[in-house]
């Protein structure tokens, strides 16, 4: 299609919709993009300042967070699971809020930043624990045999093998803490068949031990090493072992594409998370979009709800057809509905 084709469409569509046209001509049309959505934007990673960390967490998951309005029945097994200091197994379909829920909680009670772990079907309890980077390692060890000037405290030295050790996102929820960490635990059905078994002791037991450290324990200075966690920090491990002093709130998320053994479901609290109604989407709308734009999304929202009867859908679909009308006016909402709310249980 040429250029001038393009520029006979009508209205808006053309002037103020299409940035990238195809019509093989280089052009500055980035620069007409708007804002991102809210939920997309990763502008705040830009942050430097003093507190910036807390800055960042609040301009990524603050409407996240606020977006979650539990009922009375879900209140009660939330707060069970904080009670009984247990995992809290959320189940549900996509785009019901079973993320948001682990936000929440972080943001409401003040735990800090949600120490998030996506699980995917190489998954290994190792990998949520940590990683000893032991090429790493030897590489410095054979560089600095070869530096004439290289001696104690180098990077064969034991006080130095906590530089090559990193927490993942489990083995940072389970250091000792004033307060509990939030662990989300995304998709854990998606894990292969060991998974969910091998969580079975960590979750009941609270600590871990790092054998590589464990080994050395008396050669280094206090019997500690200095360690990186998952979220960037860099604590002191003592004689190789990590027990909480809080057990963390784990959220264990599941799209039920799976069955779970009868031990992992014993350990935890079970919460489902059903389809949302009107009021959930409404909230979940104003939380990313603001009050007007939920009103103006009344109708979006209405047919939403009346496919969900029959469709497997996500709220985050609709988020975009509502935030996609508002950024680019004057297109056909019925039919940019249609392009981007598609039904997720059947292949179009």
């Amino acid at each position: 299609m040429s250029e001038a084709a393009v520029s006979e469409e009508p209205g808006p569509v053309a002037g103020e919709w299409l940035v990238y046209r195809g019509a093989g001509e280089p052009h500055d049309g980035i620069d007409r993009l708007p804002a991102p959505p809210p939920w997309r934007d990763f502008r705040h990673r830009a942050s430097q300042t003093p507190g910036g960390a807390e800055t960042r967490r609040l301009g990524a998951h603050r409407a996240q967070a606020v977006s979650l309005r539990p009922g009375a029945e879900e209140l009660e097994v939330i707060n069970a699971a904080l009670y009984l200091r247990r995992p809290l197994l959320v189940t549900g379909g996509p785009g019901v809020g079973k993320s948001s829920l682990a936000h929440s909680v972080a943001d409401e009670l003040r735990l800090g930043d949600v120490l998030r772990w996506p699980i995917v079907s190489r998954t290994s309890l190792q990998d949520g624990l940590y990683h000893y980077d032991a090429i790493a390692r030897l590489q410095d060890v054979q560089i600095a045999a070869h530096d004439p000037g290289a001696g104690a405290g180098g990077p064969g030295a034991p006080e130095r093998i906590g530089d090559y050790i990193r927490l993942g996102p489990l083995g940072t929820a389970l250091l000792p803490s004033a307060r509990p960490r939030v662990l989300l635990v995304d998709e854990l059905d998606k894990s292969d068949i060991d998974l969910p078994n091998d969580l079975l002791n960590i979750l009941e037991e609270g600590e871990f031990v790092i054998p590589e450290l464990q080994r050395l324990a008396d050669r280094l200075p206090g019997n500690e090493a200095e360690v990186l966690t998952s979220d960037g920090r860099k604590v002191r491990v003592e004689d190789g072992r990590i027990a909480c002093t809080h057990f963390p709130f784990v959220v264990l998320t599941s799209n039920e594409e799976r069955d779970f053994p009868a031990p992992l479901l014993r350990r935890c609290i079970h919460l489902e998370l059903g389809r949302p109604d009107h009021e959930r989407l409404a909230n979940f709308v104003r939380a990313h979009l603001g009050r007007e734009r939920e009103r103006d999304a009344e109708d979006l929202i209405t047919r939403f709800l009346e496919r969900s009867h029959t469709e497997l859908l996500a709220a985050d679909q609709l988020l975009n057809a509502i935030h996609l009308t508002g950024a680019a006016p004057g297109l056909d909402r019925d039919r940019l509905a249609e392009l981007l709310i598609q039904r997720l249980d059947r292949p179009r």
